[in-house]
């Protein structure tokens, strides 16, 4: 089968390749699937580049061990079971999380897969895991999302940021979206109540007090993002650049103790439970994926995954 890989940190045209490798066996509690679609997110470029420094020291064991199998969002077909697997049988449409999903067959386990929706596309299924999981986790868990709140979404047009919109949206939440100008009426369009194109306006100069602000790929400080919160405010960071993070989780907690606004740093984790509450949101139309490109060539379109809006 055909697989891309790397063996070393960098840029995809300098790193990546297209290799012959045996189809993969699954193990015990996994699944082999015959991937329909993959997608491409901020997680698969971070492994990629070895960027922030922190990346580069968790992906470094993997190097070790050889070439790393890139892409992690899936969806596809079950094509076998390995020991120990009673939820899916061959021939089941499903997503989820992998490894190596770039490539015509991929393992993944049991628990970290769900059916697909029957109304829902493969690609569209794929777009979904990593970033609609850290959009969830991030405003229903860290932020407390409660019904009736305002939420500001900085970074609202990235794979996490237009999730976090939707998210929000069906968590009953009034939403103030922050993007670019091209992206204005794609906020909107996903149901933003309110958008602010940073290129022409600053929310910090805005009347607005949030309950729970949302930086899908922090740009400003800590500092800021809390300046615009209500008193019992909460302020989420899922990502952005290294120095953000560093003062995130240096800070964060001192600056909860000492005011009456919690900031809270965010390490997603993938869970069945969240997937199979994705997937509803998938079939009832309250999640719908922003695919920014898709493959298109046949041959692409047969091997390559959906790429999209991060």
């Amino acid at each position: 089968m055909r697989a891309i890989e790397y063996t070393q940190f960098g840029p995809p045209l300098q790193v990546l390749r297209s290799v012959d490798v045996p189809v993969p066996v699954p193990g015990d509690g996994e699944v082999l699937l015959r991937v329909h679609a993959a997608s491409v997110n901020a997680l698969d470029w971070r492994l990629m580049l070895g960027k922030p420094w922190f990346v580069r020291v968790m992906a470094r064991r993997a190097r070790r061990a050889g070439a790393i199998r890139i892409g992690v969002d899936v969806a596809g077909e079950v094509e076998a079971i390995g020991s120990g697997v009673t939820r899916f049988q061959r021939g089941d449409a499903v997503f989820g999380v992998c490894r190596g999903a770039f490539a015509e067959y991929a393992c993944a386990a049991e628990d970290r897969l769900v059916a697909k929706p029957r109304n829902v596309g493969f690609a569209e299924a794929a777009a979904v895991p990593v970033a609609a999981i850290t959009a969830l986790q991030g405003l229903r868990d860290r932020g407390r999302l409660q019904p009736g709140q305002h939420v500001l979404v900085d970074g609202a047009s990235g794979g996490v940021g237009t999730f976090a919109v939707q998210v929000a949206k069906a968590l009953g939440a009034r939403v103030t979206a922050v993007c670019s100008t091209r992206n204005v009426a794609i906020a909107r369009a996903i149901g933003a109540d309110h958008v602010i194109d940073y290129t022409r306006e600053d929310f910090l100069h805005d009347a607005r007090r949030y309950d729970l602000v949302f930086a899908a790929n922090a740009h400003r400080s800590l500092f800021d993002y809390r300046r615009v919160l209500r008193p019992g405010g909460v302020h989420v960071m899922a990502g952005g650049g290294t120095a953000r993070i560093v003062q995130a989780f240096l800070l964060a907690s001192l600056l909860s103790r000492l005011t009456r606004k919690r900031s809270a740093p965010l390490m997603a984790k993938i869970t069945r439970p969240d997937l199979e509450t994705l997937a509803g949101m998938l079939a009832s139309g309250a999640l719908a994926p922003v695919i920014e490109r898709r493959p298109t060539t046949a041959r692409h379109r047969a091997h390559g995954p959906a790429i999209w809006r991060d």
